[in-house]
């Protein structure tokens, strides 16, 4: 599978880095490859290329070379080596005769490597995401309304509402109180902690916040500096999100690294690194108890490892790649459910307006019909992947039903011989896994049908994500067709942002701007009300769409494979919340 929401999501900090030295948020969405040869390409990447995050975004997927188009920041995980313990007896991990022993009050889960920063301003993100949600306050938490990603407000508070477009009053509930004696929890709590992150690896999550009035010990008010429609769905229900303890905060000294210095939650949090991080339940916590007692994630760094750990008992819940997926879709084992979190990743096919090959727009048309998207689908991801009919996912707001074109080669021969152009050869590049390659495969042959001639290049993640940047060459001059996949957050906004006018020779690698939509792009990041949205959103796309530069593809989802007797509970980007994990 491509780089997974969750690790997305870390790709956030690298991002607002990022932005803090060009004064914009640029991070995309596709950074990691997957296993084996797709891990020598990625730990390359990460030698040589610095990344920094500015704007918010969520950290998408690090186990297949692609970046995560966010203005946050990448997460490391998907680049450790695979763990220790696996290697004695081949396959099984060393702690799994002690998970077997334990009760049915325990939760058995799989983390990709430690939670080495658990500080939300400081954090790579992923799993360490993942131990903010058991052990600190959030004022909001997304809920899923049929297909669709919403938020709610989490029962850390009595009341979220936004009063207007730039005020969100808050009440936290009565009766949160921090351990090791720091007393309760407070409005000015929140003050702090989201203040404090406008200087943090994560700013960009803040970049709208002005400051928090706060009205009463447990009462607030969010003031932002602009209107921004995104800030609860992707700031506060995020990692950036979480509450700590400006008390215990100022006793170690504003940050930390491994060890909490207070929680407010169901668990208490330890880590023994290398081996597994254990949430307990916290016996201060006052508040609704948490389905399990006591969970038990377990460090196994390679997504193979883990289905393997899973098909032998040891593990409760794991995610799966797009083969196992596609194993289990079709043979689900007894006892065996599978969950989607969310698709919160876009793959399409690029083509550089600007190239002489390609500037004549019936050219583009033409290869637009010529390829036979469902093939893709079935041949290179097994129908494990939704179709996609532009770059806003599913379960988002603007997600489109359908394309303005259709798989037709007559159509693209037509449009061919209109524009006077035979015996047409370009180049398409693609990043050099299994999936993309096999998609290339088909595109080639596809095109082959209407006479166009296609050399596939396959490119290693570093050159790959650097070929349409201007600051990194002139390689952007040579691009011709290119198979690209980009991770988002549960807003269209993210999405949207790397299309701009002035994205062009950054990640705008189809090389082309409309005022149009660039107006339309800040009318999004304004409008709160939800048809309008959804109206700019699809608006935005059909631009996209009628420029003939994009073939969409798919939508790859965060899929996990759990026991029948669990209920999972995961973020849109793929972030487990284990507190919220129910039993069947």
């Amino acid at each position: 599978m491509p780089l997974s929401s969750r690790h997305i999501f870390a790709l956030g900090k690298a991002t607002n880095l990022l932005s803090k030295n060009t004064g914009r948020s640029v991070f995309p969405t596709t950074m990691c490859k997957r296993y084996y040869a797709i891990l020598a390409s990625l730990r390359e990447y990460l030698r040589n290329v610095r990344i920094r995050p500015s704007m918010p975004c969520f950290r998408q997927n690090t186990d297949q070379g692609d970046t995560i188009m966010t203005r946050q920041g990448p997460t490391r995980r998907g680049f450790l080596g695979t763990t220790a313990a696996l290697g004695a007896m081949g396959l099984m991990p060393a702690w799994s005769t002690a998970a077997l022993a334990q009760s049915g009050t325990v939760l058995r889960l799989r983390i990709d490597g430690d939670n080495d920063v658990l500080d939300p301003g400081f954090m790579t993100g992923g799993t360490e995401i993942e131990a903010q949600k058991q052990c600190l306050p959030f004022l909001a938490q997304y809920a899923r309304d049929g297909d669709t990603f919403n938020w709610e407000p989490s029962y850390f508070v009595n009341k979220l509402e936004q009063r207007d477009a730039t005020h969100i009053d808050f009440e936290l509930a009565e009766g949160l109180a921090w351990s090791n004696g720091y007393g309760p929890v407070m409005a000015s709590d929140v003050k702090f902690s989201y203040e404090r992150m406008k200087d943090s690896d994560w700013s960009g999550y803040f970049d709208a916040l002005d400051h928090v009035e706060v009205t009463g010990d447990r009462t607030g008010t969010i003031v932002l500096n602009k209107p921004f429609a995104p800030f609860i769905m992707i700031t506060l229900c995020h990692g950036p999100g979480a509450v700590l303890s400006e008390k215990a905060m100022a006793d170690v000294g504003g940050k930390f690294t491994t060890k909490f210095p207070a929680v407010c939650g169901p668990y208490t949090y330890e880590a023994t690194p290398g081996q597994r991080a254990v949430f307990s339940a916290n016996p201060e916590w006052t508040g609704p108890k948490p389905a399990f007692d006591r969970v038990e994630c377990n460090v196994i760094t390679e997504v193979k490892a883990a289905e393997l750990a899973f098909e032998a008992g040891e593990l409760d819940c794991t995610e799966v790649g797009a083969d196992t997926l596609a194993r289990y879709t079709k043979d689900m084992p007894e006892d065996t459910g599978i969950a989607v979190a969310g698709e919160l990743q876009y793959m399409w096919m690029g083509m550089n307006t600007e190239h002489p090959k390609l500037q004549d727009i019936r050219v583009r048309q033409a290869i637009q019909h010529a390829v036979d998207v469902d093939t893709i689908l079935q041949g290179a991801y097994s129908g494990t992947t939704a179709k996609s009919h532009g770059i806003i996912c599913p379960g988002l707001t603007g997600q489109r039903d359908s394309t303005g074109y259709s798989y037709d080669p007559d159509k693209a021969r037509a449009l061919l011989d209109e524009a006077g152009v035979s015996g047409l050869e370009v180049t398409l590049r693609t990043l050099n896994n299994q999936e993309r390659m096999l998609a290339a495969q088909i595109i080639q042959a596809n095109l082959m049908q209407v006479g166009i001639t296609v050399k596939v290049l396959p490119l290693d993640s570093g050159p790959f994500w650097e070929m349409g940047q201007e600051s990194k060459g002139d390689t952007w001059q040579e691009l011709e067709l290119w198979l690209m996949r980009f991770g988002t957050t549960p807003d269209p906004y993210e999405a949207t942002q790397w299309f701009t006018s002035d994205q062009v020779g950054v990640w705008n690698w189809e090389r082309w701007a409309d005022e149009e939509y660039d107006r339309l792009y800040q009318e999004g990041i304004n409008e709160t009300d939800p048809q309008k949205r959804h109206d700019i959103y699809v608006r935005m796309q059909e631009i996209m769409e009628n420029t003939g530069a994009y073939v969409w593809i798919n939508h790859e989802p965060e899929a996990f494979v759990h026991r029948t007797d669990v209920v999972v509970n995961a973020a849109p980007s793929g972030e487990l919340n284990y507190r919220r994990f129910e039993k069947a």
